[in-house]
């Protein structure tokens, strides 16, 4: 039997996807766990026999991807999340009890995770793979269909990726579509029970309003600039380890890389120093340029080197840390105490360039975070613990990691998303399957009924009750 491939392009096509997702999900609403878990092994099955074209494809897509750059942060944690969500998946959907006061009693409560219908997922060119799959895996676990809109701008991968849905859970489950702004558009107003997007807080307000049409619930995942606060007391040869690694890993392109470092005004250049220790272990020179994964695209590439000439031209230094990064004429480069008012530091950079700001107390650097947008990440390295947990309980972020970066992504037993401006709602885990299911609420009336003494008409005991039970 031939296997249906995505649908490309056509608006027409489109909802005709969506009719089909929608009239499978109401033919059986209800699909049990094992199906669910055929589902999933189906995926990560399809996904490790397509490996090395998936590979292939991302690095054609990019113009240059580093293969284990797919191949972790792609590939594994993928597979990641489809085994853990098989491991957990019947726990999960068990009804979940709730307490019942006794004064509403007798009777029993529980909460009931069922499937919402038909989810839309938008999907960047970023990480192409790892956040098309991601969602995919929370809404299959739950039980729902799913038309998955990966970004045109990815065409191989894409149209890899329709395949490895096609034949692995079959166009009554899950479809792929591909297209442009037009198709996107389009795709944001059909009556989805819930959509998740993923990609730049502009483009996040349009699909929300879309959504709003239909009273579609959203999960949006935005970026924002996350901060690296670097304490007095970090090990900085350890810190500017991992920050490079966070900030430069796929040139920069990653809604949570370290977007800034806050460092204090003594350690700085020490800091620095570690850093240009850090960058060339971790992509060291080949034929005069960096072996670090391409900026993406030729807007992405003319942005990145207008942001250095802002900078240089405002007075900023710029201190490059290696060889030109591949499709750019620098290198991975540090900015040191740039100005306020420039575009570096008012956009997020997705670049491999990091701006450096000094500070004088602990105190100034959690108000510098605090006065800005609520970010994705916050990353924080040292070792006083009295210092971690004030800026802990006092400062807000999708999520936090002390003294590592990117890692907590990669936890399915986490909450993944944003805050404000960042995004709203999470995946991954348990999280995601209760983003994409409803959790129905269920009372139970057991033994006497003595709740019936409390009705109409009351008698002067029952009032004398009530206020007993209201009390004051």
């Amino acid at each position: 039997m031939a296997v249906e491939r995505g649908v490309e392009g056509d608006l027409a096509a489109v909802s005709q996807a969506f009719d089909r997702l929608r009239a499978a999900a109401r033919q059986d609403a209800f699909p049990p766990a094992d199906r669910r878990r055929d589902w999933l092994a189906a995926l990560e099955r399809a996904l490790v026999r397509r490996q090395d074209a998936l590979v292939q494809a991302v690095d054609a897509d990019f113009g240059g991807r580093l293969a284990h750059e797919t191949l972790f942060a792609e590939i594994f944690v993928s597979l990641e999340g489809l085994r853990h969500a098989r491991r957990h998946l019947a726990g999960w959907m068990k009804p979940r009890r709730r307490s019942v006061p006794l004064t509403l009693g007798p009777g029993r409560a529980w909460v009931q995770p069922q499937p919402v219908g038909v989810v839309g997922v938008i999907a960047p060119w970023n990480y192409p793979l790892f956040l098309a799959l991601g969602p995919l895996t929370g809404a299959l676990a739950a039980g729902n269909r799913v038309l998955l809109k990966p970004s045109e701008l990815t065409p191989r991968t894409t149209a890899l990726i329709a395949d490895i849905v096609a034949e692995a859970v079959g166009a009554d489950t899950a479809i792929v579509v591909s297209g442009g702004a037009e198709v996107g558009a389009h795709f944001g107003r059909l009556p989805f029970d819930h959509i998740l997007f993923t990609g730049s807080t502009r483009v996040g307000r349009m699909v929300m309003k879309a959504a709003a049409e239909n009273l579609t619930p959203v999960t949006l995942e935005l970026g924002g600039k996350s901060p690296a606060l670097v304490l007095p007391d970090a090990d900085l040869a350890s810190a500017a380890t991992d920050i490079a690694y966070g900030k430069f890993t796929n040139a920069g392109q990653t809604c949570v890389a370290p977007d800034y470092a806050l460092v204090p005004r003594s350690r700085m250049q020490d800091f620095v120093t570690e850093l240009g220790k850090a960058v060339p272990g971790y992509f060291p020179a080949e034929g005069g340029a960096s072996t670090m994964s391409a900026v993406f695209g030729g807007a992405g590439r003319a942005r990145m080197a207008a942001l250095v000439a802002e900078a240089k031209g405002q007075g900023a230094e710029v201190r490059e840390l290696g060889p030109p990064v591949p499709g750019l004429d620098i290198g991975p480069a540090v900015v040191l105490d740039p100005p306020e008012d420039i575009t570096l530091q008012r956009e997020e950079i997705f670049g491999p360039v990091l701006p450096i700001i000094p500070y004088d107390d602990v105190g100034q650097a959690l108000d510098y975070v605090r006065d800005r947008p609520r970010p994705l990440a916050f990353y924080l390295f040292g070792r006083d613990r009295a210092l971690i947990d004030q800026a802990l309980k006092t400062t807000a972020a999708g999520g936090v990691v002390v003294n590592d970066t990117l890692i907590h992504v990669a936890v399915e037993d986490l909450p993944f998303g944003g805050i404000g401006p960042s995004g709203m709602g999470r995946y991954h885990g348990r999280d995601g399957f209760d983003t994409f299911s409803h959790l129905k609420a269920v009372f139970d009336r057991k033994g006497p009924r003595l709740d019936r003494l409390a009705r109409p008409p009351l008698k002067p005991l029952h009032r004398w009750l009530t206020k007993l039970l209201i009390g004051g």
